[in-house]
């Protein structure tokens, strides 16, 4: 198998830290919020309106301790991806 013509065998072994862009550790809220996503996708919650239902339904409660909205799922994504 090659890539961009390249045999994979010649190409030099990558080792991804998945948390490289990470400026400091998780809090609790927001690795309940990780776990609840993961489970989503899981279960099949791949558009926007389902996946924030399935939130509402097993939490965490989004900000303020409100109800989650298509538009606070996506605010909130934003300010974590910040």
């Amino acid at each position: 198998m090659t890539m961009n013509n390249i045999p994979i065998h010649a190409l030099p072994e990558r080792y991804l830290n998945q948390h490289q862009a990470r400026q400091r550790p998780p809090t609790t809220y927001e690795d309940l919020l990780g776990d609840s996503i993961e489970r989503g996708f899981a279960a099949g919650h791949w558009e926007l309106d389902a996946l924030v239902a399935h939130l509402n339904k097993g939490g965490p409660l989004g900000p303020n301790g409100e109800l989650w909205t298509a538009e606070s799922f996506q605010s909130v994504m934003k300010t974590l991806g910040e």
